[in-house]
């Protein structure tokens, strides 16, 4: 047998030419190998009909009738309505984007089969865009994969793709079983396993497969979670090699700002504080995960920590995800550190001209001891002095390669800064442990003394003038609130409120409120000013988009409204909540959704509802959503799964580590094989 798959360009494949390569190559797809391992998110079952009276919302079905109408429909958005009927009942078919002549197909079809997600529309049950055929064949007897596509390739495209590999499987072309030795790692072929996973077979257990636990997929989900891995520990050795600069304990001005704080530090956070200040003693760079829920104190530790480096002549970067939240820790950290001597700079899209320029010199030449700033800390004309110690706050918020590249900048005569990253988005126990394995982790588990709790209720929007009457109430007893809408543009799919009506709305229903507006797409210097009002008690009303979700510190605010609470994860929900209960006022959080609700949205509001507690909300959200959403992965850069589920497959997780440990200090040969195989970039991956 030959192993040549890896090797072999896609362009061998008849009918694959440049155009197309290109397209493939944004998904990761560059050798005939990368098709096999291109695996399905999931399947749908096409071997029988389901009658279209049994449709229910959310599930994929295949059904077919007759067309007794097809026409155009005029609303908020042109679209196509063709209604099918069968013997049990009527379905609509609905097309944003279509022609004449489909239009004229359907009408004149005698019979259509159609197969997509039902959902609940104007028109009752509708299927979106479906597949549809005129020209029946026999129905599929195995189950069809759906796989991840980009533009200009479509599902059936890539299956005529990966039936031509599997072709070349057949001749003989195969790939290595590799770690064959290992008997996790030889309880199914490869090749076998990578067949049956693109080419369910007639006989396969539908429900293993369809739920991810089949033979195949679980071989095949070990050796990807041992990719991963194996790769997180290989940084981790490698990170334990490289020099950094080796703090002194901590001195006078440390302990001054401690004492200065005007409260005294809860002890996760005293202990949290000591487990950085012992990493930062060592000669090898930190490299620490900080987890805090919403309000625990996290920026406290920022503070004493950039204080630490200060003491040594170090330059501190402190790197926040929006403008609002680098601005507010620039006004905090110049009060704090303004007294002791320490200079405070900070650097974002908004400094322009010579001002920025200006900026930028005092970095270069060591001027400013702690700069904060947003992504613009990393552009190419951004230089440090003496970088020993970067900050990224809400870490997930940013990718891979902006990360490295602000730590790039720190390096000089060969060593790197200490770096901490932190997180009020709680991580589950088994999602540290696999996608951080190559860091250490605090947890600052306590929230400070007197806050207060957040009731939270969950409300059909039909109650929209109850909670307007009550937002009143609250605001001529002095309380302040935020109204916060999940988008700024109308949009007739998700029917949100856009944030500039609702402001509009709500301040002609409530002509005695001052009432505020922010949102994404105002000027940073507009935003900064409405935020600057709202925290002075001038605004008693503020209208957002999720623009405030982190950071924002208000702590006279004591009520909020989340409009179309279902259309945001656990994880978001919690963060905007987090925005009050920050003063000893009674604080309130309204969740005011549009009706119907999905199962999973009713799950989301209903653990909302019931819990304060980050942790227990994270696990919730890793339950419904999944672990790419939770941590913002789908955004960001960072490495997602292509089959494994860490909740699902977190029984592995201990032999995977100890395999990892075993292979990286015995057999390196395999555990780079393994790690190319899976991992898209790992050779730009092991650098960071």
């Amino acid at each position: 047998m030959i192993e040549t798959l890896d090797q072999t360009n896609i362009q061998t494949l008849k009918g694959i030419g440049p155009a197309l390569a290109t397209k493939l190559a944004r998904i990761g797809i560059i050798t005939l190998q990368d098709v096999l391992f291109h695996l399905p998110l999931r399947y749908e079952d096409r071997t029988k009909l389901t009658p279209i009276h049994a449709a229910q919302p959310g599930t994929n079905i295949v059904i077919q009738g007759k067309v007794v109408s097809c026409d155009l429909v005029f609303g908020r958005r042109r679209s196509l309505l063709a209604k099918i009927q069968d013997s049990s009942g009527t379905i609509a078919l609905r097309f944003f984007h279509f022609s004449k002549a489909q239009q004229n197909i359907l009408l004149n079809a005698p019979v259509v089969r159609c197969i997509g997600e039902v959902r609940r529309g104007s028109a009752g049950f509708e299927i979106y865009h479906p597949e549809y055929s005129t020209k029946l064949k026999a129905l599929d007897k195995t189950l069809t994969p759906i796989y991840p596509v980009t533009e200009g390739i479509n599902q059936t495209r890539f299956r005529s793709l990966v039936n031509a590999v599997i072709t070349l499987m057949d001749d003989g072309k195969v790939l290595q079983n590799l770690g064959a030795q290992y008997p996790e790692l030889n309880k199914f072929d490869i090749n076998s396993a990578l067949r049956l996973v693109h080419h369910p077979t007639p006989d396969i257990a539908i429900d293993a497969l369809l739920d991810g636990n089949h033979p195949a997929q679980q071989r095949l989900c070990f050796e990807e979670l041992l990719a991963h891995h194996t790769s997180m520990r290989l940084l981790r050795q490698k990170c334990l090699k490289l020099l950094a600069p080796q703090f002194c304990p901590p001195g006078t001005a440390y302990e001054t700002t401690r004492k200065n704080l005007g409260f005294k530090l809860t002890n996760a956070q005293a202990r949290v504080a000591a487990e950085i200040n012992l990493d930062m003693q060592k000669p090898s760079p930190m490299l620490r995960l900080l987890q805090g829920d919403v309000g625990s104190g996290k920026t406290v530790i920022a503070l004493l920590a950039s204080t630490h480096a200060a003491e040594n002549n170090y330059q501190t970067a402190i790197m926040a995800p929006t403008e609002i939240l680098a601005e507010q820790h620039y006004i905090n950290f110049s009060n704090w550190l303004r007294p002791l001597g320490i200079t405070t700079g900070w650097l974002t899209g908004k400094i322009k001209g010579k001002k920025r320029q200006a900026q930028i010199d005092q970095i270069k030449h060591g001027e400013v001891a702690v700069v904060i700033g947003t992504h613009a800390l990393f552009q190419k004309e951004v230089n440090f002095s003496n970088l020993g110690l970067m900050i990224i706050d809400e870490q997930h918020k940013f990718g891979v390669e902006q990360r490295l590249a602000l730590r790039q900048k720190g390096e000089s005569d060969g060593r790197l800064p200490h770096q901490l990253v932190m997180t009020a988005t709680p991580i589950p126990r088994t999602l540290t442990m696999s996608i951080y394995a190559d860091m250490d982790c605090s947890i600052i588990d306590e929230l400070p003394p007197g806050r207060s709790p957040i009731t939270t209720s969950v409300l059909s929007d039909i109650r929209r003038e109850e909670v307007i009457q009550h937002i009143e109430l609250a605001c001529q007893n002095k309380a302040q609130a935020y109204w916060v809408c999940t988008l700024i543009e109308e949009s007739e799919t998700l029917q949100c409120q856009a944030a500039e009506s609702t402001a509009e709305q709500l301040g002609s229903l409530l002509p005695s409120l001052n009432i505020g507006l922010i949102h994404g797409r105002m000027k940073a210097t507009e935003k900064s000013a409405v935020m600057q009002s709202f925290k002075q008690g001038k605004i008693d009303l503020l209208v957002a988009t999720t623009v405030i979700e982190v950071g924002v510190d208000v702590p006279n605010a004591s009520l909020m409204v989340i409009e179309n609470p279902e259309r945001l994860g656990l994880a978001q929900l919690h963060q905007l909540r987090g925005r009050i209960g920050r003063g000893s006022n009674k604080s309130f959080c309204i969740l005011l959704y549009h009706p119907p609700l999905s199962d999973i949205s009713r799950q989301r509001l209903q653990v909302m509802r019931q819990t304060q507690d980050g942790f227990l909300i994270a696990e919730k959200d890793l339950e419904i959503r999944g672990p790419g959403d939770l941590l913002g992965t789908r955004q960001s850069g960072s490495l997602q799964f292509r089959l494994a589920d860490l909740l699902r497959d977190s029984h592995m997780l201990p032999k995977i580590r100890t395999l990892a440990d075993h292979m990286l200090k015995n057999d390196k040969t395999t555990a780079y094989a393994i790690m190319n195989r899976w991992l898209s970039s790992a050779e730009a991956l092991s650098l960071i």
